[in-house]
């Protein structure tokens, strides 16, 4: 039969619509939008036809459930939930930081509810809006005042925009990176309207090149944390107790871009060589910018800190209003930054801090028991007990390893390419790593709630018939 004839023989439209599948249909599926996606089914027959790919017209039944197919993809949420195995704590693409139960909570109840804002219940007027966020931030970290935005992105644009447009910010050859997405300081720094003048070489920056490179036009004092990367080596740094030094001297602002947000110093050794916000902040610091996602373990957001008078004039830029976060972020931030006022409730509460905590000793108690189940439901694959290196994420601590364990599947009748393709197509994906001949799940990204979606959707790739 020639593609023409093919053609021609694709039932109609008005047919299609009278058959009882059809009727069935949109009992559960709006009736446009069902019409919507039987058109798109047509049109892809159509085009498979003429390109060759189809030499037989489907039954009607066969069309109608592809067209359920579609209807399903259409309104199903694309951002879903995933179950993350491996092992990067703070995992960008898996949108970072989890929020603690009382973060949840108090996410839940400003959606539900009308809140006070931007309204003072004192005063019995209209309020600020950050006001919510910068109480416990000052208080946690000791700053004068405190700005919140909705990443740390515009938090970099607003501050050089607002401190040094039209002037030059001094900073490091070695600390003008770039991060993830693309995201490059001195690219930031142009649209910001500020003048980038670097200073030192890549491996090598003195106090000195920083005096040297003063001049009537400075604005800034810039410092960036480099976050995904480390130079070892012949290196020097320029700390910012040396640029606060220069600050005072010269009467420059002094601004650091800290990335990850450190609050107050952890007892994790992991963590010792991460900058702390209040131990900055107590130097002199003028200004310092962190994300809310990263180590905090909050939502995702820009927070601002330092000295008052240059917070307000923040504040005032037409940029703060664009930027600024909406109400579900400042409570998620707020209920996030309270659980710090005692460390161990935020270690215990908090999930990027539990997870960075979490015993080695226990994360092998929990692989041995899901391995044992299972060994015991899943045929045609090797399950073992393995040591694994986990990661904070994020763009913090590039080089610094966590030690955990994990499960290693290594399955009998397929590719370890082919088991980890399934396994990103379930209800639930899974998204583990391959390594050495194994696909591993590694322990300290696993929930609690991940345990039974992630054993029954094992389980379900080596049910179908693979």
């Amino acid at each position: 039969m020639s593609y023409k004839e093919l053609l021609r023989n694709i039932p109609k439209v008005d047919e299609i619509l009278k058959n009882h599948d059809w009727k069935k249909l949109i009992v559960d599926y709006p009736e446009g939008l069902a019409k919507d996606a039987l058109r798109e089914c047509l049109d892809i027959l159509r085009r498979s036809i003429k390109a060759g790919e189809t030499g037989s017209i489907p039954p009607v039944r066969e069309i109608i459930l592809s067209t359920k197919e579609n209807l399903i993809e259409w309104i199903s949420p694309r951002l879903k939930r995933v179950i993350n195995g491996t092992g990067v704590i703070i995992h960008t693409n898996f949108g970072r930081s989890l929020l603690a139960e009382t973060a949840i909570e108090a996410v839940k109840n400003a959606a539900s509810y009308y809140t006070n804002l931007e309204y003072d219940l004192q005063q019995g007027m209209r309020g600020d809006r950050y006001g919510h966020s910068t109480a416990i931030l000052t208080k946690l970290t000791g700053a004068e005042s405190a700005l919140v935005v909705n990443n740390n992105a515009a938090a970099v644009i607003l501050i050089l925009n607002t401190l040094a447009e039209g002037k030059e910010v001094i900073v490091s050859r070695g600390e003008l990176v770039e991060i993830g997405g693309s995201f490059r300081v001195p690219d930031v720094m142009k649209k910001s309207g500020a003048l980038l003048r670097e200073v030192g070489t890549t491996n090598r920056t003195y106090k000195e090149d920083y005096e040297k490179a003063i001049q009537e036009n400075s604005g800034l004092l810039m410092k960036a944390h480099t976050s995904n990367f480390k130079i070892k080596g012949f290196i020097h740094v320029t700390t910012t107790e040396e640029l606060i030094t220069l600050g005072r001297q010269f009467g420059i602002p002094t601004y650091y871009d800290a990335g990850s947000g450190l609050i107050y110093p952890m007892s994790k050794k992991v963590l010792s060589d991460e900058p702390c916000i209040s131990a900055e902040l107590a130097n002199g610091l003028d200004i310092i910018s962190f994300s809310g996602d990263k180590l905090p373990g909050a939502p995702q957001a820009g927070i601002i800190l330092g000295k008052k008078t240059y917070i307000d004039m923040m504040k005032k830029n037409p940029l703060a209003r664009a930027l600024r976060p909406d109400k579900l972020t400042l409570a998620g931030l707020e209920s996030t930054l309270l659980l710090y006022l005692d460390k161990e409730t935020a270690t215990r509460e908090i999930p990027t801090l539990r997870m960075i905590h979490s015993s080695d000793v226990v994360l092998k108690k929990e692989a041995q028991k899901i391995a044992k189940i299972l060994r015991s439901r899943c045929k045609n694959v090797s399950v073992t007990v393995v040591p694994l290196e986990s990661e904070v994420g994020g763009g913090t601590l590039p080089d610094v390893v966590i030690p955990s364990y994990g499960i290693g599947l290594k399955p009998h009748l397929i590719s370890l390419e082919k088991f980890e393709t399934k396994l990103r197509g379930l209800t639930v994906p899974i998204i583990g790593r391959i390594e050495k001949d194994m696909y591993l799940l590694d322990m300290r990204t696993l929930l609690k709630d991940d345990r039974d979606p992630l054993i029954s959707g094992i389980e379900t790739v080596f049910g179908d018939g693979e």
